[in-house]
This record gives C-alpha cells, structure tokens and sequence, in this order.
C-alpha cells in the first residue's frame, strides 16, 4: 500500500510539472490577463466589469427629505443608466444624526464598496474622514471649502478622493429676487441652524448682497428643531420678509415654520423648492434631481477608469427656475408676476 501511494504521488507531481511548463511555454502568457483591482488602484482599469462581475457603490444619505431624496435618485438614475444590472447600490440613510454616517460609511468600507456618494455635509465629512483612498462625491454640497474646512473657499478642483456637485443657487440672484417682490420691505430676517456652516456661509454672503440693495438685515440662528419655532417667530416679530437658505434641519421641519410665519403673514424666500414647498412664497432653486445625475455621471467616469476623482471639477447646475408656493401666497394675499412657475405645477 505504502509503496502505491509513493507511485501515485510521483506520477501525480511529474503531471502538474509537465503541465506547468505547457503553460509557461506560451507566448505573453503572464500578461494575457488584467490584474484584478478596483477602479482607481490599476494602472490600465477595464472599461467595464467582466461577465458578473458588478461595481458596488455606496450611497450614504443624512436624512429623509424632498431635496436630498431628489438628489439621490437622479444618481442611482445616472448609474443605472449607465450599467445597468452591473451595479450593485448599497444605500444607509442617517435619519439626520451625524453619528450615523459614521457607521454607515464605516460599513461601506468594511464591504469595500468601489465608490461612496455623501448626500449632504455631514455625510461628506465622515466620509473624508473615513477614508482617502475609495472615491467620494458629494452631492447637496453647498461649498466643499467650508464643509471640509480648506483653506480656500473656492469651489473647483480638489484633487485627493474626493468631488462632488453643490447645490448652491447664485445667492445675489436670490438677493435680486427679495428687491423684486418686496421692493418697499425694510427689515430682512435671516433665518439658519447654527448647526450647519454651510447654511451661515449662505446666510453671509445674502447679507452683503441684501444691504447693498438698502435692506436692515438680522441673523436668526436655531440651533435644533427644539427652539427652531421660537427664534422663527422672534424672527418674524422683527422682520417684513424672512430668507431661509438651503438648510437641511430646516427643510425637515418646513412644516414647523410654516405654522408660525403664516399666521404672522411674514413672507418667506428661500435657497430652494423643496424647504419653499412646505412654507415658502419663492424661490431661484437649482433642481437637486440634476445634481445628483451630474454626480452619477462624475462616478461612472471613475468607475470606468476614465477619470481619476481627482481630476473632476466641482460641479454645478445652472439652469435655474423661479418658482412660487400658490398655497403660501394665496394665504398671504400676494400675486406673483410673470415668470414664476408653480412649485410642482
């Protein structure tokens, strides 16, 4: 028995050598074959995945509301689109705790996603922290200087992992927009949660531009939905017309200034549609299912290895619509001129 054993092993060997020197013996042999790695860390990335093979993209949402939930479903769009079946989108929405993105984008990592989208500030900033090497785009990114706290305030090419789309309307067109329907207005209130530095960046640069247009402006600072009711209201004891800018804490809870600036008949402008649906007059607002296309667009040039994140300038919507609320005016006894679109009309 021992003396077969010894046999088949030496014919076993003398197999796999004469097959192993058959493979080696052919012409470009080792280079017949892409190494295997993510899009990104190969020098020659495939164009697009092989046989089964899908790309796994991460999507890392703050929170539940219109604006946000626009932007990611014009991305996944953009993806499918561009894919198909071949990828595979892993979504983890934060419920508007910071924390959460954390874990969430913790747990793309641990899945080795390909690339994350971070749909809002917060979740763009856990990711940064989280890692430099997968991908990141950002989208509802107001400006990636003050979100990531650069030196330069400057939106454009950031070079390392990391691009994005903004959200930012032209704040001095939105100014422009107050000085057209409230032309006789005086007192401007600015209404923003201190917790987001991109909402104060937004609510100083309108300032400027409002006092240069004659308007005695205050900042209203909330810090949470917790006393975001009362500063409204001292807000609108105060002021003629309020503007709110894109904020996130405030488009969650629309409903919430609505109750207090109706009854007061202080008309609000704000950064866009969806916080101006629920409690606004008008707004100049970009459309955040385009954003997020442009962003799903910007990942699939990563993904294909056509474009290395690094090389991708921020990018903007501009095309930009005058919309008003006919619930909130009519409410309000005010007429919109020409030019303004119903919000959802």
């Amino acid at each position: 028995m021992k003396k077969t054993t010894k046999l088949t092993a030496l014919l076993l060997a003398l197999v796999l050598s004469l097959s192993l020197a058959a493979c080696s013996g052919k012409p470009g042999a080792e280079s017949s074959a892409p190494a295997e790695s993510k899009s990104g860390e190969s020098a020659q990335p495939s164009a697009a995945p092989a046989g089964d093979e899908t790309y796994v993209v991460g999507i890392c949402q703050l929170l539940p509301h219109d604006a946000l939930n626009a932007a990611t479903q014009g991305f996944k769009d953009a993806l499918k689109e561009e894919f198909g079946d071949s990828v595979e989108i892993k979504e983890g929405n934060a419920g508007g705790e910071p924390t959460n993105c954390t874990t969430i984008i913790d747990g793309f990592i641990a899945e080795d996603v390909d690339l994350i989208l971070a749909n809002a500030t917060p979740a763009l900033t856990a990711a940064a922290s989280a890692t430099d090497t997968i991908p990141i785009l950002g989208t509802s990114i107001t400006n990636y200087g003050i979100a990531l706290d650069l030196d330069s305030t400057e939106d454009k090419v950031l070079g390392g992992n990391i691009s994005g789309t903004s959200d930012l309307a032209p704040l001095d067109q939105q100014a422009a927009m107050v000085k057209e329907l409230f032309p006789d207005a005086k007192n401007v209130g600015l209404v923003y949660c201190s917790a987001e530095a991109n909402s104060m960046y937004q609510v100083e640069t309108i300032q400027g531009h409002l006092e240069g247009l004659g308007y005695t402006c205050t900042q209203y600072a909330f810090t949470d939905v917790n006393d975001l009711a009362s500063v409204v209201q001292t807000a609108c004891d105060a002021s003629d017309v309020l503007y709110i800018p894109t904020d996130n804490t405030a488009a969650d809870n629309k409903d919430t200034i609505a109750n207090v600036v109706v009854p007061a008949k202080v008309p609000v402008i704000c950064g866009e549609a969806g916080i101006c649906s629920g409690c606004g007059v008008a707004t100049l607002s970009i459309s955040y299912y385009e954003i997020g296309w442009m962003a799903g667009e910007m990942a699939a040039q990563i993904l294909k290895g056509e474009k290395s994140v690094s090389e991708l300038p921020i990018g903007f919507d501009t095309t930009l619509d005058k919309m008003y609320n006919p619930s909130i005016c009519e409410q309000l006894g005010l007429t919109m001129p020409e030019g303004y679109a119903p919000i959802g009309g």
